[in-house]
């Protein structure tokens, strides 16, 4: 089962590479901005008949959560303008490797406090020199 999570995520993963290919040029041609509110509004329709479909009818109300919890859709526009401005001037490679790197230590440090409601896993010797083979990708694919 867990290897077919990861093969999931290295499939979205993949596809993030691909959006971010798609952002350059929509943003020169529009705006970063726009590029950004296009993207949410194509994805929002789209949660939106997924939500239609599938979502169970008895969830808990979204303005019931805490706001902490919603951070995120302050982060992912931030993302998508970051990509939008940043991949066109370093290429896609670039801007998802350094994406990556900060994921990875920002995702260590939640990991390791169980931050956010998640599972305690500590930061380990092994985690560490994945880590740094990633800054040491990052660097070289800075240098070429």
């Amino acid at each position: 089962m867990q290897i077919l999570l990861i093969l999931i995520v290295v499939l979205g993963g993949m596809g993030l590479s691909v959006e971010a290919g798609l952002l350059g040029p929509l943003g020169s041609e529009v705006g970063e901005l726009w590029a950004t509110l296009s993207i949410f509004g194509v994805g929002a329709a789209l949660t939106f008949f997924l939500m239609l479909f599938f979502s169970p009818r008895e969830s808990p109300s979204f303005f019931s959560q805490p706001p902490l919890l919603l951070i995120g859709g302050i982060l992912g526009p931030v993302y998508v303008v970051v990509l939008t401005v940043v991949t066109p001037v370093i290429g896609i490679a670039l801007t998802m490797i350094g994406i990556l790197a900060g994921q990875v230590f920002q995702s260590l440090i939640i990991d390791h406090y169980g931050l956010f409601e998640t599972m305690e896993r500590k930061i380990d010797i092994k985690r560490i020199i994945a880590l740094f083979f990633i800054i040491a990708a990052l660097i070289f694919m800075a240098r070429g």
